[in-house]
């Protein structure tokens, strides 16, 4: 396994009822905790930040080169195609944010009723440099079309990136300045899930009355499910960007709910490429707002207080990064981000030219194949293009392809390519998740 960066499952029970919801019908009668030996090999698929894919100006009708939106329903096709319930291996999708691309508003209601105060900044990001009708009118509605792909076929679950806000401004009193190179000289902040909750709120027929969605808060922003790996069950738990207090003490909650349970968590932006919790001065949110949590802070004050949380997967930073943790209780926690957003072959070659406006994504993500029954458990990480049908381990040119537009051309093919295709040991799990195979009291 690559070493990117090292820093220093139990189940519940059948009949449960989580927040009103009866969800142990789900569930084989056999699944009251983890046993090795008795979760048998399975997938969770990973799908990177998808926003070039919606993105209205990234069509033909808008004079793109191709259309970029049948990307993102092969990847989601891709899924639903080798679901388990499909006969094949994958058991869960998961998200990372960023799932369309502008913006809406200048200033969502609820920060302006705070007293925060924004400017436009044509210095910033073009895709808030005015709100955007056809973020309602295209982009949400292909972005349900793909998750509808989904439905029926197996778990899955989606957080808010940066973009999927409604706003994003810039506060007045950090303006940006001419010749300035400090990045935080210039802070914006986002705000405002109108157009999210639209597309995936708790109530959305996504995933209303489905019984492994299990918990919510903010009316969906954060969500959590349970989804199945042979008589073994997992939870997830999806967390908006630079989440809130009220956020993580909604996680906190369902942890105890679902005690020991081996968990994974989404967060839009977590993990740098170099395996460090990500520090983006310029979209900070706890600068502005105390009520907010950086990445830092998610570990700090959630993640490294929960034993049970095992493994965090996020997006947001073009490339890929890796890295290992220790919590509070000594135990491993992997961290991984994937995101290849930037990726533009298959518009260049269609437009014979080369243009960074031509990002799309390629179709890659990642596919994260667990064997937990093993003496030592693994995770093995691939990284598939449904575009092209290929692993990266199969594409010709995969490091020249993509190696430079992602900011890693320090490394070597050979790295790079490694940073898509390896192995991690989960080498603490059988000894921390063992115990949940206990007696039924054990677990009430």
């Amino acid at each position: 396994m690559p070493q990117f960066h090292h820093r220093h499952c139990s189940f519940v029970r059948n009949a449960v009822l989580f927040a009103g919801i009866a969800w142990g019908a789900m569930l084989p009668a056999q699944a009251a905790g983890w046993r090795q030996g008795e979760c048998g090999r399975f997938t969770v698929a990973v799908i990177p930040d998808t926003q070039n894919y919606t993105d209205f100006t990234h069509q033909k009708a808008e004079g793109f080169p191709v259309d970029a939106a049948p990307m993102f329903f092969e990847q989601m096709r891709y899924i639903a195609d080798n679901a388990r319930s499909q006969g094949g291996d994958i058991v869960f999708a998961t998200h990372l944010g960023d799932v369309w691309q502008h913006y809406s508003q200048w200033m969502d209601p609820g920060h302006e009723q705070r007293g925060f105060k924004w400017m436009p900044n044509p210095a910033g990001s073009a895709v808030a440099r005015q709100p955007y009708p056809q973020v309602r009118s295209f982009e949400i509605p292909t972005a349900i079309k793909a998750f509808e792909l989904l439905a029926g076929k197996l778990p899955f679950s989606v957080v808010p990136g940066n973009h999927d806000y409604d706003a994003l401004w810039t506060d007045p009193q950090h303006a940006p300045q001419p010749g300035a190179e400090d990045k935080a000289v210039s802070i914006r902040h986002i705000g405002g899930l109108s157009g999210y909750l639209s597309a995936f709120s708790n109530q959305s027929p996504l995933f209303k009355g489905q019984p492994w969605y299990v918990a919510s808060n903010d009316e969906g922003a954060d969500s959590a499910q349970v989804f199945n790996a042979g008589k073994c069950q997992l939870l997830h738990i999806g967390l908006q960007f630079d989440p809130p207090d009220s956020s993580l003490a909604w996680a906190r909650r369902v942890i105890k709910r679902f005690p020991g349970m081996p968990t994974l968590v989404t967060v839009h932006k977590y993990l740098d490429r170099d395996g460090r919790r990500a520090d983006t001065p310029a979209l900070d949110l706890s600068v502005l707002d105390r009520r907010d949590n950086n990445p830092q802070m998610v570990w700090d004050e959630f993640i490294s207080q929960h034993d049970q949380v095992f493994m965090v997967l996020s997006g947001h930073i073009g490339g890929q990064g890796y890295s290992v943790d220790h919590n509070d209780d000594g135990h491993e926690v992997h961290q991984m981000l994937a995101d290849y957003q930037g990726r533009s072959r298959v518009a260049r070659q269609a437009a014979g030219r080369e243009n960074k406006g031509l990002a799309t994504g390629d179709g890659w993500l990642r596919l994260l194949d667990f064997d937990l029954d093993s003496a030592r458990p693994t995770v093995k990480v691939r990284t598939y293009s449904t575009h092209y049908r290929k692993h990266s381990t199969e594409f010709a040119g995969y490091a020249e392809a993509y190696r430079k537009a992602e900011g890693q051309q320090a490394l070597s093919d050979e790295a790079f390519a490694a940073r898509d295709a390896f192995t991690i040991e989960l080498g603490d799990f059988a000894h921390r998740f063992g115990h949940a195979a206990g007696t039924d009291a054990d677990r009430r």
